[in-house]
């Protein structure tokens, strides 16, 4: 009897507000186990963003410079010449202050980032707040990081661009000017480059970890991410892919036009023109190189046709195989229109 009235003891069921004492009990360490993995899996979002848009970005913005001063330029077309390039680093510095007004200044992206569909976040806001959801969410920059962007892009390129024209111009590297003016040749030299060397270390940290692509960005902690992230690129790579080929091709031809001659080029086309009788209604009399009459007309032998000496004579020169502009036949020799047919040179 008494295991009897033990075990029944010992199954009876809870107070019906057991449940509310273990609940409140509980939520505390819920709670806390909810914020540990808040912050630890949504505070900081592993994102990458793709290096060759950043870099497309900047290109495109260089390009949308250069094309607002060329058409700049060309209304000042009809004025003084040379009187713009006096105040070339002036234009410069309007035109990117242009740019820095109406799209960073208005919380918009300038037009090479708006076509990569990018844009700038401040990452010390996004730090502050500790909490995202896809890791594009944070804040534009700020009123401050929007005026020293100015300063540093617009000021800091006019400033540097007038002191080294204003340097070279006073011929500060000198060897006979004063020591101070010597000295303040060599400091700008150094701190060039040190700036060189520092942008050279963030191109580095910028290809390992994708983050602010010059140093401006990286004091300034202004990031770019993406705007849309269902948004896709506004330029194809199909269409830079062919920029890039023509303006390899265009280099290529720069570089070999000049040395081709091209004399040599059109007396070898002549060869597969199939008008054979065009040569035969030609004026004789005018020369064949400069399509005016002979002043001291001199033959070609042994075709026998009219050419100024001096057209004669640079183009015999300047290619030891030269053939006649008429026949082409090769010139041998050179003879004077005289009454002695004998005189040869």
């Amino acid at each position: 009897m008494s295991g009897s009235s033990s075990s029944g003891s010992n199954s009876r069921p809870p107070a019906e507000d057991a449940w509310v004492h273990a609940y409140k009990t509980l939520i505390p360490q819920w709670q806390h186990l909810s914020l540990s993995q808040s912050h630890s899996h949504q505070s900081i979002i592993p994102i990458s963003i793709s290096r060759v848009n950043q870099f497309d970005a900047a290109r495109l913005d260089v390009e949308m410079s250069a094309m607002l001063k060329e058409q700049l330029v060309k209304v000042f077309s009809l004025m003084k010449p040379g009187m713009l390039f006096q105040y070339e680093a002036e234009l410069d510095a309007f035109l990117e202050f242009l740019i820095w007004r109406f799209s960073i200044w208005v919380d918009k992206p300038t037009p090479g980032i708006s076509l990569m569909n990018l844009r700038y976040r401040d990452e010390r806001a996004l730090e502050a707040r500790g909490k995202v959801r896809t890791g594009l969410e944070g804040p534009g920059l700020t009123v401050a990081q929007k005026l020293w962007y100015c300063v540093a892009t617009v000021g800091g390129q006019y400033i540097w661009a007038r002191l080294q024209s204003f340097s070279a111009f006073r011929r500060w590297g000198d060897s006979e000017q004063r020591s101070l003016a010597r000295g303040a040749w060599i400091l700008i030299q150094r701190i060039e480059g040190l700036y060189k060397a520092a942008s050279f270390c963030n191109l580095l940290l910028f290809l390992y970890t994708g983050r602010y692509r010059t140093l401006i960005e990286r004091a300034l902690r202004a990031r770019l991410v993406y705007g849309s992230p269902i948004m896709n690129r506004a330029v194809s790579f199909e269409y830079m892919n062919r920029q890039l080929v023509w303006n390899e091709f265009s280099e290529m031809l720069l570089l070999l036009l000049p040395l081709l001659n091209s004399s040599s080029v059109k007396n070898f086309l002549r060869l597969f023109s199939k008008d054979k009788s065009s040569s035969s209604t030609e004026d004789d009399s005018a020369c064949p190189i400069c399509q005016a009459s002979p002043t001291v007309p001199f033959f070609a032998l042994p075709c026998q046709h009219r050419y100024c000496y001096y057209c004669l004579r640079t183009r015999c020169a300047a290619v030891p195989s030269f053939r006649c502009s008429r026949c082409n036949e090769p010139v041998v020799a050179m003879q004077r229109q005289a009454n002695n047919p004998n005189q040869k040179q």
